[in-house]
């Protein structure tokens, strides 16, 4: 019973629209910041390298160089403070967590590119969503 409860809570805090987005993809996290009281969107970009958790507690990381240091910001999937999702890119990998992308500098952190139709990423993500 109480595990019912803990899922009707969690419902209520759950993104309607969360965009499908795998590991390797780029993509652009719209982060809103408050500074004082005026509030602004700070876009953050780089690839996805991990995602772990379910529910309201799916987290993802996203890995980008700048000035040739790495940075890693690790995102809540259905938190208030991002404002949206973009997927920019879609890469082709065969692990779930790209850690080996930290040891990489220069050209040899690029991904290959998967190509792939808006309506078949679609039908992705509704046959993931079901699961």
């Amino acid at each position: 019973m109480s595990q019912q409860l803990m899922a009707l809570a969690e419902k209520a805090s759950l993104k309607a629209e969360v965009p499908y987005f795998e590991i390797g993809d780029t993509v652009d996290v719209h982060c809103r910041i408050l500074e004082g009281e005026k509030e602004r969107v700070q876009i953050f970009t780089g690839v996805v390298i991990g995602r772990n958790g379910s529910g309201t507690r799916e987290m993802f990381v996203v890995r980008r160089i700048v000035q040739g240091q790495g940075v890693e910001r690790k995102f809540p999937v259905h938190s208030p403070r991002i404002a949206k999702i973009e997927v920019k890119r879609a890469g082709i990998v065969r692990r779930a967590k790209l850690y080996y992308l930290r040891d990489r500098i220069g050209k040899a952190t690029r991904l290959r590119e998967r190509r792939i139709d808006p309506k078949q990423r679609e039908a992705e993500a509704a046959k993931q969503s079901q699961k």
